[in-house]
């Protein structure tokens, strides 16, 4: 495996940063493989996070509208109208394959990033109902900023993984990172983190290339 082949494969634009870092090639491709392993290491916490993220906003979203379709309020709701181009998108994707439009596909649909937005400072008049998908959140660390923060920095850590970008670069960064995720989803359900140990490789993964680092085979 060499420079070119990289460059030709994945783009020298991506690769660029990795073999600007290192005068030996392999030591670069190795690099990029570890940012990989890296991005594998998230996919089971990030999986579980959104879900458990949509479930309990649309638990919450529910009770607030009165309906299981709580998103057809948004059209006719003051301060709610920019959250209905993400409706339309999602209904949409569901005609093109076409299937049935129905609340649960609706709520499947839906972006991570619609539900991380429902935190922001735009749409403050659904913190008071959505604050309660977070029912294990510390009462003195229950405002908006300190859930939305750290949700639109996991959307992002998201979008990067998902597009194959580079995140193995500041390990202990990103390893708190992963343990803000933890936390958050133990604010949603006090049980779910338990079980994730079980089968979560990301600390076994960090380890191993914190081990790297150390012996220099890597730079992050």
């Amino acid at each position: 495996m060499d420079k070119r082949l990289f460059e030709k494969v994945f783009s020298k634009r991506r690769m660029e940063k990795y073999f600007a870092l290192y005068n030996d090639e392999q030591k670069a491709i190795h690099h990029y493989q570890c940012n990989l392993e890296l991005a594998e290491a998230f996919y089971i916490s990030l999986s579980v996070f959104e879900v458990t993220l949509r479930n309990a906003l649309n638990r919450e979203l529910i009770k607030f509208a009165g309906c299981e379709d709580w998103y057809t309020i948004f059209v006719n709701t003051v301060g709610l109208e920019n959250l209905n181009h993400y409706v339309v998108q999602a209904q949409k994707q569901i005609t093109s394959r076409k299937e049935q439009i129905s609340p649960a596909k609706i709520v499947a649909e839906l972006t991570l990033g619609f539900w991380v937005s429902l935190m922001n400072a735009e749409y403050t008049m659904l913190w008071k109902d959505l604050r309660k998908a977070f029912p294990n959140m510390p009462k003195e660390l229950r405002q908006r900023k300190n859930i939305s923060a750290p949700l639109n920095k996991f959307r992002k850590l998201r979008n990067r993984i998902f597009h194959n970008e580079s995140i193995c670069w500041k390990l202990n960064q990103i390893k708190d990172l992963h343990n803000d995720l933890i936390q958050v989803i133990q604010w949603m359900d006090k049980d779910i983190p338990n079980w994730l140990k079980e089968f979560d490789r990301f600390d076994d993964t960090y380890t191993r290339l914190k081990k790297l680092v150390e012996a220099g085979e890597i730079q992050c």
